[in-house]
Parts: structure tokens; C-alpha cells; sequence
């Protein structure tokens, strides 16, 4: 461990938020490992809820709200906050600085803004080591807001215990509810802005795609809210806290965090080798005169002499695969 790495673990044992966000900052830097490997071991008791969902639909009003409620109950709490960056300018407004204002103040509250950086599935690169770095600080509940996603960016779902997948009136027909992706990894669905004269319609939209679906365990459960009023907001929580009773009691919480962890160790790994591989497939690219297949088996073959394929039945299911079309096995 570095001298740098040093101060800040003193700071984030005496509990100075200024230790948690240095840590952070050190793995957006890409200089987190030491810090990981003194508190990961404290990790594993604070709830992690991800919120997902189109732009717009006030993610950042339903997560201001959700703060609102976790401290009435004493609970402290930290947030993550992913904004897209700028393919252009590679920069990002971080807007939920201003979004979450009001919690600013409160020393219970802790508010992480980042940037996508280009990370794909509505996370940032970092946001799995922010989450652990909050878990192991001792907060109670960590918030993941991902950017605005739409119907592939599933990623929330590898990271969170449970996943809110937020909705609004108005945004579509109800073929877009069939369509595969975020809405099959939904834990509770939210729909915000419930006055919206279309309200109703989506309720009975997302009912309806949940008729067409066997689930194998937790049947997603449907709430409406208006976030800005904060209205339902305390209903959302207490479905949040059934579903995590029931992760807890079913035994699903320890085989959705193993699903994580494997998770995280992959894009570890993958990161490792992107650069090195990306520099590989350069310098073939301008040797090769054969076809692709060929040039990917001679970047391959090194690597797969000193890591042989395992057996397809050994790999695990991703943690949030839940339900299956009915008749259909």
C-alpha cells in the first residue's frame, strides 16, 4: 500500500466522508486495488437498490425521494449517480448535484456523482467499487441511478439487490412492453407521474406483460408514484423491504451477490486485456492477409492454451433471469 493509499485509509476508518470519496476517486483512477483489498471484507450488510429507466421519467426525483424516506427511518444512506458523457467533448453536466441539492447538508447522506467515461449498460466503470467502498464505509442503503437507459442496458441488474424500473405515462405503445431487456429485470416496477391521464393504461400494460410470464420465485410487484409530491414514496419503500426480506429468507440474496462478485472479477479481468488485445489485433491487422477467423485464432490461441474452455453446464445463470414466456420451456 502506497503512502496515498495509507492517508486514505486512515481517513476512511475514522469515518471522514473525505476517506469514502478519495477511495472512490482512486478507483476512478484505475488505483483502487490496495483500498479493495483491506475493506472488501467489511461488505455485504447495507441494501443496495438500483434505479433504471428512459430519460425523463424522474429518476432523480424518485431517488431524492427514496433518501427522504430512508432517513425519516435513521437509516444512512449513499448514492451513486452515473451521467453520460459526451462522445465529443468526453464530458458529462453531473446534474444530480443540483437534482439532489436538498440532501447535500445532511452528514448522513452521501452523493456520488459520475461520468459513463463510454462504459456501456447505464453504469460507469467504477460504480461496482463506489458501492462496495459505501457498503464497507457502514452506510445502510446504497442507491445506484444509472443513466437513462433503454431496453438492453441491464447491467443495474448484475450490481443491485433489488432493481426499480421506472416508467412513465405516455412514452410508448404497449408493444414496447414486450420487447426484451429492461423490463425482464425488473424487481418493482415504477410507474411515476400517476396523474398523467395515461396512468391507468400503463398499469394495465404492465399487468398485462406480467399475465404472458411464468416467474420462478419474486413475481415483480407494481407501484405508482408522483415522485415530485411525494406521493407512494412510502409505499415504494415497503416494497423495496418485502423484496429484501424475501432475498434473505429464500436464500436468492447470497446467490445474487455471487452473481456480482463473478460479475465484477469478469469486467477486472476483461479490462486487464482490453488494452493489451486492442494493441494485439492492431499490430495484425496490418500483417495479416488472411480472414478474420484466422487472425482472432492466432490472438487467441496464447491465451486460451493457458485458460482451456470450460464445460458450457458449468457457467452460471445471470442472477436475474426470473421468468420465461408461458408454454414455452
Amino acid at each position: 500500500m502506497t503512502d496515498a493509499d495509507a492517508r486514505i485509509a486512515a481517513l476512511f476508518e475514522a469515518k471522514s466522508p473525505r476517506g469514502l470519496a478519495r477511495a472512490i476517486s482512486r478507483a476512478e483512477s484505475g488505483q483502487g486495488a490496495a483500498l479493495m483489498h483491506r475493506f472488501f471484507g467489511r461488505t455485504g450488510r447495507a441494501a443496495t437498490i438500483g434505479l433504471t429507466g428512459p430519460p425523463g421519467v424522474g429518476k432523480s426525483t424518485l431517488c431524492s425521494g427514496l433518501i427522504g424516506v430512508a432517513r425519516a427511518q435513521g437509516k444512512t444512506v449513499g448514492i451513486v449517480s452515473v451521467d453520460p458523457s459526451s462522445p465529443f467533448s468526453h464530458g458529462a453536466i453531473l446534474g444530480d448535484r443540483i437534482r439532489l441539492g436538498e440532501h447535500f447538508t445532511d452528514p448522513d447522506v452521501f452523493i456520488r456523482s459520475m461520468a459513463s467515461r463510454g462504459h456501456l449498460g447505464g453504469l460507469a466503470g467504477a460504480t461496482g467499487d463506489a458501492v462496495a467502498f459505501m457498503d464497507a464505509f457502514g452506510l445502510d442503503v446504497v442507491i445506484v441511478e444509472t443513466v437513462g437507459v433503454g431496453q438492453s442496458e441491464i447491467e443495474i441488474a448484475e450490481l443491485a439487490d433489488t432493481t426499480l424500473v421506472a416508467l412513465q405515462p405516455g412514452s410508448g405503445d404497449s408493444v414496447q412492453l414486450l420487447k426484451a431487456g429492461i423490463l425482464e429485470i425488473a424487481d418493482v416496477f415504477v410507474v411515476n407521474k400517476a396523474d398523467h391521464p395515461m396512468a391507468l393504461q400503463l398499469q394495465r400494460e404492465i399487468r398485462g406483460m406480467m399475465e404472458m410470464l411464468d416467474f420462478s420465485g419474486w413475481v415483480p410487484e407494481l407501484v405508482a408514484t408522483q415522485a415530485r409530491e411525494n406521493v407512494g414514496l412510502d409505499r415504494l419503500w415497503e416494497t423495496i423491504g418485502r423484496h429484501e426480506a424475501y432475498l434473505r429468507e429464500s436464500g436468492e440474496l447470497a446467490r445474487k451477490r455471487r452473481s456480482a462478485f463473478a460479475h465484477r472479477v469478469r469486467a477486472l479481468v476483461l479490462g486487464r486485456l482490453e488494452a493489451r488485445i486492442a494493441a494485439r489485433v492492431a499490430a495484425v491487422a496490418q500483417q495479416s492477409s488472411g480472414d478474420p477467423y484466422a487472425a482472432a485464432d492466432e490472438i487467441a490461441a496464447p491465451l486460451e492454451s493457458v485458460l482451456p474452455e470450460m464445460e458450457r453446464t458449468a457457467l452460471p445463470e445471470p442472477a436475474f433471469v426470473t421468468a420465461s414466456v408461458k408454454g414455452l420451456r
